[in-house]
């Protein structure tokens, strides 16, 4: 029997398919380079990193009752995630990212969301309702969750949860502004964050600062190769990624945010939490 989770993931879990080349892409180019397919999503990447840390980690999302579906959630319980409050509708496919990289990043990404996007309430159904009602604990939430879906988890929150908030995308980023106010803690990268406030800053620092002072309890900001910054209204905290050559993107964010979840739950200080998920996330983008 699988054990009381520590920690709730919910959003986004889909199929990538990630062409990337290491030549420069620009539009209409035709070049050559490696295709892979592989699990994503916010929510799921970081309930996988969490599960390898052994942290008791659910996740919460919509997977098509589909073959792609049936190997996504197989892949999860292997990877110790526990899988049994997903929701698998009939009628719908699991959904997909494709995204094309170079060696300068990422130059363009489509997600198919429409089954998460059209599934909110249903994943939140164990949480309030279900076999989850009673649960208290960190709940860490993408923004690819629909609106309505979100307001509906800040107010349960006010009570019981604690908000760890990641972006899906600096277009759906907005969606998050309702958690300004609350004790909600935000992690964004430097593009999330002028999304979010609809304002241009020039490094990690100057972003969380003014989400902090735009009702973030606390904002960490990644930007890249720069520094990133943890900042709430007491302290902030700016430390340097490890160099490396980066042999892909997709997921470096959410790689970053497991491994400073699950360095905190372990009690980690700030300064070493922040040190611990830069590292992860450069593992993360060096690795083949």
């Amino acid at each position: 029997m699988e054990p009381t989770p520590e920690i709730l993931c919910m959003g986004a879990a889909h199929w990538d398919v990630i062409g990337r080349s290491t030549l420069a892409v620009a539009p209409g180019d035709d070049v050559p380079g490696r295709v892979r397919e592989s699990p994503g999503g916010v929510a799921l990447n970081i309930a996988r990193g969490l599960a390898q840390t052994g942290c008791a980690t659910a996740l919460l999302a919509a997977i098509g009752a589909d073959p792609a579906g049936d190997a996504l959630s197989d892949l999860l319980a292997r990877d110790g995630v526990q899988t049994r409050h997903l929701h698998r509708p009939a009628h719908l496919p699991t959904d997909r990212y494709l995204a094309i990289e170079d060696t300068q990043g990422l130059i363009a990404a489509i997600a198919d969301s429409t089954t998460l996007e059209q599934t909110g309430a249903a994943i939140l159904a164990p949480l309030l309702t279900g076999a989850l009602k009673d649960w208290r604990g960190t709940v860490v939430l993408d923004c690819g969750l629909p609106a309505q879906a979100l307001a509906r988890l800040r107010d349960a929150a006010l009570s019981r949860l604690t908000l760890r908030l990641a972006s899906a995308s600096p277009a759906k980023v907005a969606r998050l502004r309702l958690f300004l106010g609350t004790s909600a803690v935000f992690y964004l990268n430097r593009a999330e964050a002028s999304a979010l406030l609809a304002q241009d800053f020039p490094d990690s620092r100057s972003a969380a600062m003014a989400l902090v002072a735009a009702g973030a309890a606390r904002a960490l900001v990644t930007d890249g190769a720069r520094p990133a910054t943890d900042a709430d209204g007491v302290a902030l905290i700016s430390s340097s990624p490890p160099p490396v050559t980066a042999t892909r993107i997709t997921g470096a964010g959410d790689a970053f945010i497991a491994a400073h979840i699950a360095a905190e739950h372990r009690a980690a200080p700030r300064d070493a939490a922040l040190a611990a998920a830069l590292a992860q996330a450069a593992r993360h983008i060096s690795s083949p």
